[in-house]
């Protein structure tokens, strides 16, 4: 009332600054900026003035006022009765007794940046006025004694909305926090109305006449008169003979219970500051009320057994899913005790989630609650927390209580759904042991448990061709697996069909619904080798199925050939009947012979062997090229012609052949000699054996005599006797020329060379000096010689033939190390000796170094070193 104004912290050390210099009337305190907005009177007189503050900046210690202008609706001075301003400080409200609102808009802390203007006019004062911003729309709350009005201040020309005709007093309006949807509460004397933008909301029935409202954190507090019986307080002082008492309560509206109610004398106003309200009394007394934490409320509420309403406080409170879910199993215990098990349970199933299930499901075991119990269960299986023991209860549950209608209930319309809320496996299972195959079956086929379906229709319900088209449903690799699981059951209950099964399997299956169709799979196939052992007992479906294999898809693996060969070879040993046989035997050949047992040769030959197959036995061994494994088979079961025309058919590539048949009839005692005679013709053709040899192999045989080999001996001599006369003519021959060669040597050494020739050898013209001779007899001119010597030293003429001659110098020298070739050679000609000789002439044993030009400062002595190695190499090619 002086014109100051203070400040109170929270070390409650009071300061004050002059603001005016009459009265202060009004204050507004912006919350998110430090700008402190007033109203008061300087002079005397109806003449207000608004000022704007910063209490940050300082001007001579007193805080910065950065506006002042007068508030008077145009030009009527009139007194202000409210005042408010907008958190973004582009609006200020001022309402006046009169029933005028000036608006200014613009930055209200500076004159150029903000405009003025009378936004209503009316006849009734104005006592509440509120901004509402929502979203880039801001409204404008404005109430009177007589009705309550809201202005779009965001939209052009400020539309106006009246909202009610009934107003309300000074300090009883106000609005309330997001909770609540920011609405802007009106307290009459017989309600407490709430509004939005667009018309009226809720209304409270709160008696009393209304002296103060307020909103604080979600609660409104009402200060109102009341002249019946008030309930004491701590805080109500005074006079007790004053009945006219002030009565404040804090009212929750969100969970409609009062959180506060207390007897106050003459309340000045009530402030929210530091987490706390304040209650200011026109004693100067001022009384601080705390809110009680969360917990303590909670506690308060479950002592008087309130948990609805402790669910709703808690819900207000933001409290987290665990610390509802301890409300609702204490509501569910409270519920349980007075023996309500229906609604425990409904309290319980909301604590699911968090509240272990065992804790509920003890307390239901009993078989009278066995109700309660599957609803439970039930939910726990709903929202896909029930576990494989949570379903084997609830299905025990439905069998024993033989409800089978509400077992097909749950089975069908949980797996309905898209998402499956229990544990399918577990399900079949428990079925499965109550007995319930059609139920079981029912959900391993909707869930594509294809094992737990084929266990069931095959050891239980034992319906096998069921089984069997339920396999040819499934895709590839299901098929296949279970065809190998259940194949041999059956294929001894249903072998046809499972054979026909196994060769779609095994060459292009489809799973049924997929083979036909735009959509179609592509087509996969098995390993038939895999599907071999399933057909154990059943040697008809097995050929079947194996020739249908080899026809149909002939890259098959080996394992079905061997397979297919060791049962042809089994059924052509076993049948009794000549021409079956013999259809078996050609079936048994044409199969070796399709060319299939080349990498498992050993392996056909060992079945072969194993049923005494003859003609395969024989067959295999040529074509393992086992030409004396042939042999030995005809002489096993003495067949003399045989094993000549073995050797006939194979000598020329295992020419061991003969000398092996040749000693083979030379240890019968029997008369051989035709076929001795035919053997020894053949040695003596191809020279394969030394007579002497022979003569020793022969010696062995009692019956053969001398007459047997007269013929091969005579021969035999001849042709050595003509030899030895050729190798003498040669040897002659070769000394002739190594004497002539020698002559020459000695000529060219002791001897002048004349040189006598008169063309040249290369133009064939008259030679003339200069000219060029060489040892050799050829002459040239000296020009023609520049012209086609490629060497100064060579002779042109000879040069071709000597360089003929070196090279083959040189390749002997560089095979002369190739001993992998020589033992080849050794080992495969009929003539070892002229090979060994071949390769003494090469050199093999020598190491020579040829000279063919006297180098420079060599004697007479050395050159004729050099001749006599060159004559030694000559001479000894020649021999």
């Amino acid at each position: 009332m002086e014109g100051q104004v203070w400040f109170l912290p929270r070390s409650l050390q009071l300061s004050n600054f002059q603001a005016y210099k009459l009265r202060v009337t009004h204050l507004y305190q912006l919350k998110q900026h430090s700008i402190l907005v007033s109203v008061g009177e300087d002079e005397e007189g109806i003449n207000p003035l608004v000022k704007v503050w910063n209490l940050e900046k300082r001007d001579g210690g007193n805080p910065l006022c950065t506006r002042i202008f007068p508030a008077i609706p145009g030009n009527k001075p009139t007194v202000v009765s409210c005042l408010t301003v907008h958190e973004n400080l582009n609006f200020m409200a001022i309402g006046f007794a009169d029933g005028s609102v000036v608006l200014t808009k613009g930055d209200i802390t500076r004159d150029r940046h903000s405009k003025t203007q009378i936004l209503h006019e009316g006849s009734y004062p104005v006592t509440g006025l509120a901004f509402r911003q929502s979203g880039k729309t801001t409204h404008l709350f404005v109430a009177t004694t007589e009705n309550i009005l809201c202005y779009t201040l965001s939209a052009k020309d400020c539309p106006e909305l009246e909202l009610d005709t009934r107003g309300c007093g000074l300090r009883c309006s106000t609005l309330s926090d997001p909770s609540q949807d920011l609405q802007f509460v009106v307290a009459g004397d017989e309600c407490v109305y709430l509004y939005q933008p667009d018309g009226r909301g809720p209304c409270f029935a709160f008696e009393g006449q209304k002296l103060i409202a307020r909103w604080y954190r979600g609660y409104l507090v009402i200060v109102s008169k009341d002249r019946k019986m008030s309930p004491k307080s701590e805080f109500a002082g005074g006079d007790p003979q004053n009945s006219d008492k002030q009565i404040l309560n804090i009212y929750d509206l969100g969970n409609k219970f009062i959180a506060y109610s207390s007897v106050f004398e003459d309340v000045v106003d009530v402030l929210a500051e530091w987490g706390c309200l304040y209650v200011l009394t026109r004693d100067g007394k001022l009384h601080a009320l705390q809110e009680k934490d969360t917990q303590t409320k909670l506690e308060m509420l479950f002592k008087k057994n309130l948990f609805e309403m402790a669910i709703n406080l808690a819900r207000s409170h933001h409290l987290d899913s665990d610390g509802l879910s301890e409300i609702f199993r204490q509501y569910g215990d409270h519920l349980y005790n007075k023996g309500n098990h229906d609604g425990a349970i409904q309290q319980y199933i909301r604590t699911i989630g968090k509240l272990e299930p065992s804790y509920v499901i003890r307390k239901f075991l009993d078989a009278q609650r066995i109700h309660n119990l599957t609803a439970y269960l039930q939910m726990l299986h709903v929202q896909s927390l029930a576990n494989a023991d949570h379903t084997t209860l609830l299905l025990n549950c439905y069998t024993k209580l033989k409800d089978i209608s509400k077992l097909e209930e749950f089975i069908k319309v949980q797996t309905s759904e898209r998402k499956v809320h229990f544990d399918v496996e577990t399900a079949i299972r428990v079925l499965r042991q109550a007995g319930c195959y059609s139920h079981a079956v029912y959900l391993a086929e909707k869930h594509m448990h294809h094992e737990w379906y084929l266990k069931i229709q095959l050891e239980d319900i034992k319906n096998y061709q069921e089984a069997l088209r339920y396999i040819g449903k499934l895709p590839f690799e299901q098929a296949e697996s279970n065809m190998k699981r259940y194949g041999k059951i059956l294929m001894h209950h249903v072998p046809n069909e499972t054979t026909e099964l196994l060769k779609v399997l095994c060459t292009d299956y489809k799973p049924v619904g997929d083979r036909e169709g735009p959509g179609a799979l592509e087509a996969r196939k098995a390993n038939p080798e895999e599907f071999i052992p399933i057909f154990a007992n059943n040697s008809r479906e097995l050929k079947a199925f194996l020739e249908h294999m080899s026809e149909v898809q002939p890259d098959s693996p080996q394992g079905v050939y061997d397979t297919l060969l060791e049962l042809r070879l089994q059924n052509w040993a076993h049948e009794q009947d000549p021409q079956v046989k013999e259809k078996l035997h050609k079936e048994a050949i044409s199969l070796l012979k399709s060319g299939r047992f080349k990498s498992v040769f050993d392996k056909a030959l060992v079945l072969c062997q194993m049923h005494s197959f003859k003609d395969g036995i024989l067959y295999l061994y040529e074509q393992g090229k086992l030409f004396q494994q042939i042999m030995h088979y005809h002489m096993q079961n003495e067949q003399y012609r045989k094993v000549v025309e073995v050797c006939e058919l194979y000598g020329d590539q295992e020419a061991c052949l003969w000398e092996q048949a040749l000693g083979y009839f030379a240890h019968k005692e029997e008369d051989c000699k035709e076929y001795v005679a035919a053997v020894l013709k053949h040695i003596e053709t191809k020279n394969l054996m030394p007579p002497l040899l022979v003569v020793q192999t022969l010696a062995h045989n009692s019956t053969a005599t001398l007459s047997v080999i007269k013929d091969y001996l005579v021969s035999k001599l001849q042709k050595q006797s003509r030899q030895i006369e050729q190798d003498e003519q040669r040897i002659q021959k070769y000394r002739e020329e190594t004497k002539r060669i020698r002559k020459e040597i000695e000529e060219l050494r002791t001897s002048p060379k004349i040189f006598q020739k008169t063309k040249c050898s290369i133009c064939t013209s008259a030679l003339e000096l200069p000219s060029v001779h060489f040892l050799c007899g050829h002459s040239f001119h000296q020009h023609c010689f520049e012209s086609y010597s490629e060497s100064g030293s060579e002779c042109p003429t000879c040069l071709p033939e000597n360089r003929k001659v070196m090279d083959m110098i040189h390749a002997q020298e560089q095979k002369q190390d190739l001993h992998d070739q020589f033992q080849h050679q050794l080992k495969c000609s009929t003539d070892s000796f002229s090979v060994v000789a071949d390769y003494f002439g090469r050199g093999v044993f020598n190491k020579l170094t040829l000279i063919t030009d006297l180098p420079p400062g060599k004697s007479v002595t050395a050159l004729d070193a050099g001749l006599q190695r060159e004559l030694l190499i000559h001479t000894k090619r020649s021999t």
